[in-house]
């Protein structure tokens, strides 16, 4: 079985049994017939691949001008003819392998916000309409031409127009995409997640569904914490294209929430966080399921065995009637806001206790300086 050759060697022995060449004519040839719209052919690889097939006995030098290597003329010789005959019968029957890097970034692309996948791809198509433009010139130039060259050109845009075509529609998703209507709860519910900073307000806070983890112990350090907001964030965001995907509905991931209670309720004023117990909490859209749930957190797992991924669960909660305020911050320093709702708005409003107290992150600490954050502080109340 003789050895393969490569796209570039098939196309300068193609071009030498046509007729005996020197590298410059080659390169005069393939600039003119637009040779490098269909194989990857550079200037400086022509003297490479000519040496190459020089080497193998596959071509000779017929003529070399004294002093000017770079002039050699090369022609076929007859073993590199019959295996030029034996590569072009294979590659007739050949079929054109699908491994654009387009496809790669396609199999990547939900890393990455849709409207910048549109850009990318808006980018394509501008240069795929661009390199068209080109070879149909280039073929204009040439006429008239061989069936043969005719064919190669009709199948080199055939592939353009196949690939704008491709990246027109893929373009047209994307842009739906970056425009599509996206469940946002802080949106859905404005009235519940943008209070005033100043005042107490009083909401009635229907049934929501959430991803819900228990825990207890220092947020800030605890690895039971840690692990549970990312077990929280990892089920979360699965779900998002699990969504997306099979149900064609998309959402913005809520902000973190968090429910806080303990046998002593001065442990919050007084900061003793060792003995702070927690839920912390995802808001979902009344469409996910259990199953998905279920389903998800598999998925997550597969990708990352976290422990506390377990104990996350889909939990119904309904508050109803709660006071809230918006405080702006670090955590630290919420305590005076919640002296004055429990020990003067409360009571001054015939009002008491009616659940755990909430706190809702709108901002990511991760990113966002400590006197800049801000937090709803929301406690669920009855009449006394």
């Amino acid at each position: 079985m003789p050895a393969e050759l490569t796209d570039g060697e098939m196309t300068v022995l193609g071009l030498l049994i046509e007729q005996p060449r020197h590298g410059y004519d080659l390169e005069r040839v393939i600039e003119q017939r637009g040779v490098r719209a269909w194989t990857a052919l550079g200037f400086s690889s022509i003297y490479y691949v000519l040496d190459k097939l020089a080497k193998r006995g596959l071509i000779e030098a017929t003529s070399t001008p004294a002093g000017k290597k770079s002039r050699a003329v090369f022609a076929v010789t007859s073993s590199g003819r019959e295996l030029c005959a034996t590569a072009t019968r294979d590659a007739l029957t050949a079929l054109t392998p699908a491994r654009a890097r387009v496809l790669i970034a396609m199999a990547n692309s939900p890393i990455l916000p849709a409207t910048e996948v549109a850009h990318g791809l808006a980018n394509r198509l501008g240069a795929l309409r661009q390199q068209l433009t080109e070879v149909r010139a280039t073929r204009v130039a040439q006429q008239p031409l061989p069936p043969a060259a005719s064919a190669i050109f009709d199948y080199s845009e055939a592939m353009l127009v196949a690939d704008i075509n491709w990246t027109e529609a893929t373009l047209d998703t994307f842009n739906k995409e970056s425009t599509m209507d996206k469940y946002d709860i802080k949106k859905a519910h404005k009235e519940l997640y943008a209070p005033p900073s100043k005042d107490f307000t009083v909401i009635d806070v229907p049934e929501f569904q959430y991803l819900a983890i228990d825990g207890r112990g220092n947020p800030n350090t605890a690895a039971t914490y840690t692990n549970a907001v990312e077990a929280l964030y990892g089920v979360a965001y699965t779900l998002k294209f699990a969504s997306k995907k099979t149900l064609g509905r998309d959402f913005v991931v809520a902000p973190l929430e968090g429910l806080w209670r303990a046998d002593d309720p001065t442990v919050f004023h007084s900061r003793r966080k060792d003995q702070w117990e927690w839920t912390m909490l995802l808001s979902q859209p009344d469409w996910i399921t259990e199953d998905m749930v279920r389903t998800a957190i598999d998925n997550a797992r597969a990708k990352k065995d976290n422990p506390a991924l377990d104990n996350v669960q889909l939990r119904t909660i309904t508050e109803g009637t709660c006071v809230q305020i918006l405080h702006i911050g670090s955590y630290d320093e919420e305590t005076p806001t919640l002296d004055r709702l429990h020990n003067s708005y409360l009571p001054d409003n015939g009002l008491t206790f009616n659940g755990d107290h909430h706190e809702i992150y709108l901002s990511d600490p991760r990113r966002t300086a400590p006197a800049k954050l801000k937090t709803i502080l929301r406690q669920p109340v009855r009449p006394v």
